[in-house]
């Protein structure tokens, strides 16, 4: 176990407009970069004007001229979260706008792989469309877009991946992150991107008297934000201020019962209370049942789940999407015993230095799981990790995740250039990407990626650091205070939830489940004692059989759900004793 240090927050300068806060939210907003009261105002009307987006008047007209003529559209996926309610947005919101002629295709990842490939437009073909739509893919799918125009096809790419250097030849790109693009947020997941062609539809088509003049009642974007709010916290992007607000209008959306009856259903199979949900249960508890789709069949389970319009036509394929969650986790924890003996082997040839990177192979593992593997990995090591299954018997596919300050994309961009052929095919993130490579290569691409790594890296990089937002007092360890922490987010990637550190004394502890640690945590303050409920999910093993008594704690604090009854509950992070 690689305890981190733990350095706290700065947050010295208190902005005069936070003032009126609570002492402990002004010190976490401020160590969060927040400088005014106005950047967490996240109401709707802040959200940031869709004309900044570059061809975004290109894009609503094009489709305005589609609805109009009836023109017929196949929209073209990705087999992910951010894809399948991408998928699911366009396909409801088209409708309601008056196309009667859509359908969507989405990849089976075994058979096609990832985006707009020449072999899923072979088959797109088939439907004999006017247009393909891409949602949450297209911006490196060159081969895809020409192999359309050979069928005569047009296609709108709408995206948000890091484009290559050469676009490919669409009708219409959208993405906020191609060259020249002024849009302030980069950070839109693939579903904001999709609700911002809407709004521009929209307004297109007011400015057309299309409504009115078709006796079509005007949609309301709004309906559909718990989809877009699914999307964006499940694909993990940046929650900078305007995906704030996209969250927390579908969290509010919800929390009052306005959503899709499988978002609904999801929640219940997961046992939380869709009346207090949080970001995080989207992102640990939604997310992931849906995902599994994409991961080890097909994700039309998942997107037909979303389209359902009453909880009876959800029930069975919620049902089915939380049954091959089920078994997604059981192979998720044979590899990763796997991933980890391997680790401990490498570890052990150099004496329990980490490497600066690691690349890990098995044949037998699941290729729609290496991702989720990668991740653990990374986590437990504060290293870029790639894993890699076999997708054939001459190719290995591969998932990549990063740590702060490696761009993973242009790490491999970088090995590309140096050996082209020895890269065939990649793409993805700064934190996460995918790729291919021959089954020959796996050593001489482990060593090219270590390489590239050793030079890209800094001591920052891989800085074994926790960041707290400091001590709380005994008198924070109360509901009403965990409830204002709740309502001050939505928290998620570069917008974290508060995480604290303190000194405790261990009261009691016990094992629960087999697998996890329950503590009583008792603190001394002002010459009274208080308690505090603990629990820490999967902990090292050898601290199963550990006795703690004097601890620093990095937690967080949670509200326990249990029959009816609220309590305070800390989750720990990291436990070291003192």
């Amino acid at each position: 176990m690689f305890l981190k240090s733990i350095t706290r927050r700065s947050a010295l300068d208190i902005p005069d407009s936070l003032s009126g806060l609570d002492p402990v939210l002004q010190r976490i907003y401020t160590g969060r970069n927040i400088k005014s009261i106005e950047e967490v105002d996240l109401s709707m009307a802040n959200l940031l004007d869709f004309h900044e987006l570059k061809n975004i008047e290109l894009a609503a007209t094009t489709l305005a001229d589609i609805i109009m003529e009836q023109q017929s559209v196949v929209i073209v996926g990705d087999f992910d979260a951010d894809g399948a309610t991408s998928t699911a947005l366009l396909m409801l919101a088209f409708k309601e706008f008056g196309l009667s002629n859509v359908c969507y295709v989405v990849p089976n990842r075994f058979d096609y792989g990832y985006g707009l490939s020449p072999e899923i437009v072979d088959e797109v073909a088939k439907l004999n469309p006017d247009w393909i739509i891409t949602v949450d893919n297209g911006i490196s799918s060159f081969e895809g877009v020409q192999k359309a125009k050979e069928h005569g096809i047009k296609v709108m790419v709408t995206d948000h991946h890091l484009p290559p250097e050469k676009l490919p030849e669409a009708e219409v790109i959208l993405n906020p992150n191609q060259d020249g693009d002024n849009f302030s947020s980069k950070s839109l997941a693939g579903v904001g991107v999709a609700f911002y062609l809407l709004i521009g539809l929209r307004a297109e088509l007011r400015r057309r008297d299309y409504f009115n003049s078709s006796h079509i009642i005007e949609p309301n974007l709004a309906q559909w934000l718990d989809l877009v709010a699914l999307g964006t916290v499940a694909d993990v992007v940046p929650l900078d201020r305007n995906n704030r607000i996209i969250v927390s209008a579908g969290l509010e959306r919800i929390r009052r019962g306005h959503c899709r009856p499988a978002i609904r259903l999801l929640l219940q199979i997961a046992k939380r209370n869709a009346a207090t949900i949080q970001a995080s249960d989207l992102g640990f508890a939604v997310g992931p049942r849906l995902n599994a789709a994409g991961r080890l069949e097909d994700m039309s389970v998942g997107i037909e789940s979303l389209l359902a319009n009453t909880e009876q036509e959800a029930l069975p394929l919620v049902t089915e999407l939380d049954n091959l969650n089920h078994y997604r986790r059981e192979r998720e924890q044979e590899m990763l015993e796997h991933a980890n003996q391997q680790v401990e082997h490498q570890l052990a040839v150099l004496q329990h230095e980490r490497p600066n990177a690691l690349c890990l192979y098995s044949e037998d593992w699941h290729q729609g799981i290496v991702g989720l593997v990668a991740s653990r990995i990374k986590e437990k090591l504060n290293r870029p990790v790639i894993a890699f299954a076999k997708e054939n018997e001459m190719t290995l596919k591969g998932s990549g995740r990063s740590v702060a300050g490696i761009h993973l994309r242009d790490a491999l961009a970088n090995v590309a250039r140096l050996e082209p052929e020895i890269l065939p095919k990649f793409g993805g993130h700064a934190m996460a990407a995918g790729l291919s490579i021959n089954k020959a290569d796996f050593s001489k691409f482990s060593s090219l990626f270590e390489n590239e790594i050793n030079r890209l890296v800094t001591e920052q990089c891989i800085d074994d650091t926790i960041y707290t937002d400091g001590a709380l007092s005994a008198s924070d360890f109360n509901l009403e205070f965990s409830e204002l922490l709740n309502q001050a987010g939505p928290w998620g990637q570069n917008f974290p939830e508060p995480i604290f550190d303190n000194q405790f004394e261990v009261i009691n502890q016990s094992i629960v489940g087999n697998k996890h640690l329950k503590f009583v945590l008792g603190i001394k303050e002002e010459g009274k004692h208080k308690s505090l409920d603990a629990i820490y999910f999967f902990p090292p093993e050898d601290y199963l059989n550990q006795r703690f008594q004097k601890v620093e704690v990095v937690y967080k604090l949670s509200i326990n759900e249990f029959r009816g009854e609220k309590s305070l509950q800390a989750i720990i992070e990291q436990i070291k004793e003192i």
